[in-house]
C-alpha cells in the first residue's frame, strides 16, 4: 500500500514536499466490508506558505490532469478533499481555489508555521476523516461511486503527489496502511525533530542600537568568548539524542561560509573544547539530554570583510542539510571593542546581564518574574547584557566616581591612579581592558591603608557591569590569592552599587567553590587529563552530602542524569565539563544547606523539590496528558539549570506552577526574604499572593 522508502523520505525519512510520490489504492475502501486505509504524515510548512497552496495532489494513470488532495484555504486552514475514483464528491479538473463549490473536510485552527505538525486521514467508502497531531477535526459522509455501473470496475490506483509550483514544504515519515484506527499510534510513533537556540542559556553578546549582535572578536589578545546553546527536540519537545551538532561561521547576507584569507593564521570560528580552542568546522558537540553548549570566539572581523555581517549557523552533523536540521543567530557584527548598547524595550526577556536590574526592582518581595529572567516564555525576542541595568549601575558610577573626586583631592597620587581606572572602565573599549590590566592597579595584598587604596573602584565597578563569565574569570584569578576581609569588602562593594545582595552571596562562597572544586577534580582525575563519568559520580555524591549537610536525601539517579547533561559530558569528563557542573551544583548544595530549604528538600512525603530537574520535566510534571495541564495552583519548585556561579541567581529556587490562566508561568523565589511571618519556605511560599490567589496548592505533582 505505502511507496517504498526512496519515494516517500529516504533512509532518514525526511523529504521535500515536492519529491513526495505515493500510490494508493481505491479498491481497499469498497466492497462494503468496513474496508478503508489511513494516510499518516508530518509536515513542515515555511513561513511563506499562504492560502491557495495544494500540499499534496491526486492524480490517476494515464491522466494529467491534477487535482487537489490537500491544501491550504482561507485563514491557512487545512482542507482534506474526497477522493477521485472513490467519491462522487471528488473534485474535479475545473474547481478552484477558494474551493466553495466542492465538498471538503477543513481544520477550525490555521496551521502552524516553521514547526512539525501530523496530519492523519481515514478513507472509507462512505466516510472521511481528518486528523491533526492525534485528534479527529472533521468528518464527512460521502456518497459512493461503487453504486454506479459505469465505476464499479474502475479500480485504478491513485498517486499522491507532492506540490509543484514552489510551496516551500518538507514531509516525514508518509505511510499509507490498510488498517483503520491506527492513526492516534502513527502519530507517536517516530516523530520528527528541530534545531533550535536556547537564547536563555546565551552569554558574552551584546545587542546594538541596530539590533546586530556586537561579539567582540580579532587578535587572540582582544577576543572574547560568547557563549550559545542549541536544543534538540522531537515533535513533543522532548531530548533527542544520538546526535552531534557542528558550528560554522557564514556571512548574513549571502549564507556562505567565511573562509579564512591567506594573511589569517586562524580559522575564523574557533570553538573552546576541554580547555583548548579548535577550528570550529573540525569539532561537533554530542546532544546530552538534547543540548549542546558552545563556547566560540570570532577571529574575522567585520572591519576586514567590507563591514558585512555574520551568522553562526549550526547543522547536525551527517544529515541533509534542512531548514529544521539548521539553527542561525541573529546578524553578528565582530569587532574589536565594545560600542553602545541599546536599552531593553517593552516586552523583551533578559538576559543574565540584566538580572541585577530585576533583583533591584524586586528586592524584598519574595518573588521576581521569570518569565523574563531565566527566559523560559514563548517569546524569541532576546537583548542580551548591561541594557538597562548598565544605565542604573553607571549612574551610580558617575556619582561615585565624582564623590571620590571631591573627597580625596587632597590625598597623595596613588588616588588618582583608581580615578583614571574608573573612567577606562565607563569607556567603550573593553576589549583592551581585562581583568590583567586592573590587577596591577589594584592592590589585593591586604594592607593596612584606606579601602580606596586597598580595593581600587575600578575593580568593584567592572565586577557590576561585566558579564557572567568575565566575573568568573576575575574571580577564578583573585579569589584564591586574596584575604577574606578584601573578599568580604568587594562583596560588599559590588552589593552596594550593583543593588543586589545576591551578588554578595556568590563572591564570597567564592574561595571555598574554587578550593573545594579544585580538590574534587583531583580526586576525581588522579592527575589525568580525563576520567571516566562512572568513577566520577561517587564523588560528586559525597561532596553534595558534605556541602548540603544532607544525610536523609542524597542525589538520585535522575539528579545525575541532569548533572551530566549540564556538564555536557559523555562517558567521560574533563576539567571543563567538570567545572561547569561544579558552578551550578555548588551554589545549590549551599542552598540547601540553609534551613529553610532544607526542611523542604529532606520532605519527600509530600515531595516539595523535585529533585534537580529541567524546565521540560517541570513542564511534564504539571501536565496530565500531553496537551492537559493539571489544576490551577499545583507547582513544582526547581533549581534553574541555566543559572551558574556567580550569577546571582545560581542556587535560587524557581516555582513552575498553573496559573488561573491555565498555562505555566515562572517566577523566582528570593531566599533572602526579610518576611518576619514566613518562619520556613512553606510560610513563605504559601503567604505569597501570587500563588495563594490561585485556589488550592497541588503539592503532588512529581517526576
Amino acid at each position: 500500500m505505502a511507496a517504498p522508502e526512496s519515494e516517500c523520505g529516504g533512509s532518514d525519512g525526511y523529504r521535500d514536499l515536492c519529491d513526495v510520490r505515493v500510490e494508493v489504492d481505491p479498491g481497499t475502501a469498497r466492497g462494503g466490508g468496513g474496508g478503508g486505509f489511513a494516510i499518516s504524515v508530518w509536515l513542515y510548512l515555511s513561513s511563506s506558505a499562504r492560502p491557495s497552496s495544494v500540499i499534496l495532489h491526486q492524480i490517476t494513470a494515464g491522466d494529467d490532469n491534477k487535482v487537489p488532495f490537500l491544501a491550504l484555504g482561507e485563514g491557512n486552514k487545512l482542507l482534506l478533499f474526497p477522493l477521485m475514483r472513490l467519491h462522487r464528491e471528488a473534485p474535479g479538473p475545473a474547481n478552484s481555489y477558494p474551493w466553495t463549490d466542492t465538498t471538503n473536510l477543513s481544520s477550525t485552527s490555521e496551521c502552524p508555521l516553521e514547526k512539525w505538525f501530523h496530519i492523519g486521514c481515514e478513507v472509507t467508502e462512505n466516510i472521511m476523516r481528518l486528523h491533526v497531531d492525534g485528534e479527529i477535526i472533521a468528518e464527512a459522509c460521502l456518497c459512493s461511486l461503487s453504486d454506479e455501473a459505469d465505476h464499479q470496475d474502475d479500480v485504478n490506483q491513485i498517486t499522491l503527489v507532492g506540490s509543484d509550483d514552489k510551496l516551500d514544504g518538507y514531509i516525514y515519515n508518509i505511510e499509507v496502511s490498510s488498517v483503520l484506527g491506527t492513526i492516534q499510534e502513527l502519530y507517536t510513533k517516530n516523530p520528527p525533530f528541530k534545531l533550535s537556540i536556547d537564547y536563555s542559556s546565551s552569554d558574552g553578546i551584546e545587542e546594538a542600537d541596530d539590533g546586530i549582535w556586537n561579539i567582540v572578536g580579532g587578535k587572540a589578545s582582544c577576543r572574547r568568548n560568547f557563549i550559545l546553546e542549541v536544543v534538540l527536540n522531537n515533535a513533543f519537545g522532548e531530548p533527542v539524542k544520538d546526535k552531534e551538532v557542528i558550528a560554522s561561521l557564514i556571512y548574513a547576507d549571502n549564507g556562505t561560509v567565511v573562509e579564512k584569507s591567506r594573511d589569517d593564521s586562524e580559522p575564523p570560528l574557533l570553538i573552546t573544547c576541554e580547555g583548548l580552542e579548535y577550528p570550529a568546522i573540525s569539532r561537533s558537540l554530542p546532544f546530552i539530554r538534547g543540548r549542546a553548549l558552545f563556547k566560540l570566539k570570532i577571529s574575522q572581523l567585520s572591519s576586514k570583510c567590507d563591514n558585512k555581517f555574520f551568522r553562526i549557523q549550526f547543522s547536525i552533523l551527517g544529515m541533509r542539510r534542512y531548514p529544521f536540521l539548521e539553527a542561525y543567530s541573529k546578524p553578528i557584527r565582530c569587532i574589536s571593542r565594545n560600542r553602545t548598547v541599546r536599552p531593553l524595550g517593552s516586552g523583551k526577556r533578559v538576559s543574565s546581564g540584566a538580572a541585577d536590574e530585576i533583583c533591584l526592582l524586586n528586592n524584598g518581595q519574595g518573588f521576581v518574574n521569570t518569565d523574563k529572567v531565566n527566559g523560559h516564555g514563548q517569546s524569541s525576542v532576546v537583548c542580551f547584557h548591561t541594557s538597562k541595568s548598565s544605565k542604573i549601575a553607571g549612574d551610580r558610577i558617575a556619582k561615585s566616581v565624582e564623590m571620590k573626586k571631591i573627597s580625596s583631592q587632597n590625598k597623595h597620587a596613588a588616588k588618582m591612579v583608581v580615578s583614571k581606572e574608573s573612567q577606562n572602565v565607563m569607556g567603550t573599549d573593553s576589549s583592551t581592558s581585562n581583568y590583567d590590566s586592573f590587577d596591577s592597579g589594584s592592590s589585593w595584598s591586604g594592607s593596612d591603608g584606606d579601602d580606596a587604596e586597598t580595593l581600587s573602584d575600578a575593580v568593584v565597578f567592572r565586577y557590576c557591569l561585566d558579564s557572567t563569565y568575565d566575573r568568573s574569570k576575575f574571580l577564578k584569578s583573585a579569589a584564591p590569592t586574596v584575604n577574606k576581609d578584601d573578599l568580604v569588602k568587594l562583596a560588599d562593594q559590588v552589593s552596594l552599587y550593583s543593588g543586589c545582595s545576591h551578588h554578595r552571596n556568590q563572591i564570597l562562597m567564592s574561595k571555598r567553590l574554587l578550593g573545594e572544586g579544585a580538590d574534587t577534580w583531583s580526586m576525581i582525575s588522579k592527575n589525568n587529563e580525563r576520567a571516566l563519568w562512572s568513577s566520577a559520580i561517587p564523588e560528586i555524591i559525597t561532596k553534595f552530602a558534605d556541602i548540603s549537610h544532607s544525610v536523609n536525601r542524597g542525589l538520585s539517579e535522575q539528579d545525575l542524569e541532569v548533572l551530566r547533561g549540564i556538564a555536557g559530558c559523555s562517558d567521560d569528563i574533563g576539567r571543563d565539563e567538570f567545572d561547569r557542573l561544579w558552578y551550578w551544583l555548588y551554589p545549590v548544595a549551599t542552598s540547601l544547606s540553609r534551613d529553610k530549604i532544607k526542611k523542604l528538600w529532606d520532605c519527600t512525603e509530600p515531595r516539595w523539590i523535585e529533585g534537580l530537574i529541567t524546565i521540560e520535566e517541570a513542564k511534564s510534571a504539571l501536565r496530565s496528558s500531553r496537551e492537559v495541564l493539571k489544576e490551577p495552583g499545583t507547582f513544582v519548585l526547581r533549581f534553574p539549570t541555566t543559572r551558574s556561579w556567580p550569577h546571582p541567581d545560581a542556587g535560587n529556587l524557581v516555582v513552575t506552577y498553573v496559573g488561573s490562566d491555565n498555562s505555566i508561568h515562572h517566577r523566582l523565589l528570593s531566599l533572602d526574604s526579610s518576611n518576619a511571618r514566613a518562619e520556613n519556605l512553606q510560610d513563605l511560599l504559601l503567604q505569597e499572593p501570587e500563588l495563594s490567589q490561585l485556589g488550592r496548592v497541588d503539592r503532588s505533582a512529581t517526576r
